[in-house]
């Protein structure tokens, strides 16, 4: 059995503890280095003393330029933050590992450079705005129910602490939605607004709304309306655990990949 070397970046994060403890846990995978400025000079065991013996004595770096060239992971899984992601990506495609990413707040540049990266590195790299399976089912829900509506928007909520919004999942949704219908959706202009943005923004005639605060983790409500008729179809997390087959499926598809995998739905499709 050909195990995968893994480098989590991110890995002291609210999501690095799932993913490290569920490479960690799987036979065809193991931790071949951690990365996260916020655990320098700590082991991978004082943040998670449940992981095995050989994971807890892993020394978190603070650099991962260095610790991929130290290293050699196969793949490296990265959970960070938007302002860090891109030199992360480009990082790890020099160095010959492909990437797996659940980092959101890429732009349509940011992706057609990472595009790009991948290409002329000839290193695969899957990016996905939600790695739960069961919010990838939603997206593809709305997409086959918005042909037989004219109306459609979109509540997300999450954590206070999530650095972007609206969130990777409602920007990936609205634009399926959209590529799936044959003209645009419908929006009556609001005639005054009393407090300006409260219609929320829109991306391909869909309004979407963020909401943050304590409570939440990443829920999704796309509404899609008709007269005398709501069609709600949302998605609710109650733990960052939900991420973790999806993130699994990519470690194990992307190196047999090429060139940017963009959304978990074209790995469940395969």
């Amino acid at each position: 059995m050909v195990v995968i070397r893994v480098l989590v970046s991110g890995a002291c994060g609210s999501m690095g503890g799932y993913v490290c403890r569920a490479v960690d846990a799987a036979e065809d995978m193991t931790i071949a280095a951690a990365v996260d400025p916020a655990g320098i000079g700590h082991k991978l065991g004082e943040y998670m003393p449940d992981l095995s013996e050989d994971a807890q004595q892993i020394q978190v770096s603070g650099h991962l330029a260095a610790t991929l060239q130290e290293a050699g992971p196969n793949v490296m899984i990265d959970f960070t933050a938007p302002a860090v992601v891109m030199s992360n990506i480009e990082a790890a495609l020099s160095a010959g590992t492909a990437c797996v990413v659940g980092t959101t707040g890429f732009s349509e540049i940011d992706l057609k450079t990472i595009q790009r990266m991948s290409e002329s590195k000839g290193v695969a790299c899957v990016i996905a705005p939600n790695f739960s399976i069961a919010a990838n089912l939603m997206m593809k829900f709305a997409a086959e129910a918005v042909a037989s509506f004219e109306y459609a928007e979109i509540i997300e909520r999450h954590h206070e602490h999530k650095k972007d919004a609206p969130s990777g999942t409602a920007v990936r949704t609205a634009q399926i939605m959209a590529e799936a219908r044959e003209g645009p959706l419908s929006v009556v202009p609001t005639e005054r607004h009393n407090v300006e943005g409260s219609r929320g923004g829109a991306l391909g005639n869909i309004p979407i709304h963020a909401v943050r605060m304590p409570g939440y983790v990443a829920d999704q409500e796309v509404l899609l309306g008709s007269p005398g008729e709501i069609l709600k179809i949302s998605h609710e997390t109650t733990s960052r655990e939900c991420f973790i087959p999806g993130v699994m499926l990519a470690v194990r598809a992307v190196q047999a990949l090429s060139g940017l995998t963009y959304g978990l739905d074209k790995l469940l499709t395969r």
